[in-house]
């Protein structure tokens, strides 16, 4: 291994023990973020009125060794009764010597506010899986104590809830993906990871600019009380029903370009690329985002669905 890439190792490793501070608790962050509402809040789950699936695959920060792999599966559908909607997330995240499992189901139930606004409350349950090998990797000072014990299989269940108010135009939603707050010790009682209760707002608006154009503003904001805010803001364009292009800022971290495509009348894949304007620039060439959706047609509705969310 040559002394750059040792250099990167050793720094990917010392930005892994710093974020596992909160790596327990935050759920991995994807730009495509609109595409899986219901990973953030349960409300969404069943919203669309169809089957729904969605894969997405994140590489963040390559040319860092060791920097987060994410990959998401999630399906939801209303059942018989519509105003039901059930679900089911699962993610898998690594970050140097750390990965993490999340595995929730979602329900909700939906209230008609008004002839156009509908109402979704949420709840999603589940437990996550941690585990962290200190033998992979370089460290500035191996005989750390925190270094001493890997965390091995640690399973902690999780809670969350959410309301999700949208029409065919708009939402806004607030949510809770865990409630549950755990710490992580090794045997001299010192803390290696600490959880933090985390707040989500998400919302957006779809304005018809023409018959062939769709314009979307959207964002999703993160707050806890010990972790520095986040905010992601996008506005995605939709021509034709068919091509989608955006773009996308996350505050004071990165700039993202955002493609998709309908390939048919049910799939659609779609391509984000993240340039980092962090601290982390001058070592990374970037984070790169995939993302498949699955849409069950319904018989007798447009193919399409006009929410555009």
């Amino acid at each position: 291994m040559n002394k750059k890439s040792s250099l990167y190792k050793v720094f990917a490793i010392l930005i892994c023990l710093l974020s596992l501070e909160v790596y327990s608790q935050n759920r991995p962050q994807y730009t495509q973020y609109m595409y899986n509402t219901m990973t953030v809040n349960p409300g969404y789950t069943g919203s669309l009125g169809t089957f729904y699936g969605v894969g997405v695959y994140r590489a963040q920060w390559t040319g860092i060794e060791g920097a987060p792999i994410s990959q998401n599966v999630a399906i939801h559908s209303p059942l018989s009764n519509e105003a039901l909607g059930l679900g089911l997330n699962l993610a898998n995240e690594t970050l140097g010597p750390a990965s993490q499992v999340f595995a929730d189901a979602n329900f909700s139930y939906s209230i008609k506010v008004s002839q156009t606004t509908k109402l979704g409350l949420g709840l999603k349950a589940g437990a996550k899986l941690l585990n962290v090998d200190f033998s992979k990797g370089s460290y500035l000072d191996p005989n750390d104590p925190l270094l001493s014990q890997n965390i091995d299989n640690r399973v902690n269940p999780t809670i969350g809830a959410g309301a999700f108010l949208y029409s065919d135009k708009w939402y806004l939603g607030l949510s809770v993906p865990d409630f549950i707050s755990d710490k992580f010790f090794d045997d001299e009682s010192n803390s290696v990871a600490k959880e933090e209760i985390q707040f989500y707002m998400i919302g957006g608006y779809v304005f018809d600019l023409s018959s062939d154009f769709k314009f979307k503003p959207a964002f999703l904001v993160q707050y806890s009380q010990n972790l520095p805010l986040t905010a992601d803001v996008s506005a995605n364009f939709l021509f034709k029903e068919r091509f989608t292009l955006g773009v996308a800022y996350r505050y004071e971290d990165a700039v993202s370009g955002l493609a998709g495509f309908n390939i048919n009348q049910s799939f659609f894949i779609g391509y984000s690329y993240d340039y980092t304007t962090s601290e982390f620039t001058n070592y990374t060439k970037g984070s790169h985002e995939i993302v498949l959706t699955y849409t069950l047609p319904i018989k007798g509705r447009a193919v399409y669905s006009p929410r555009f969310f």
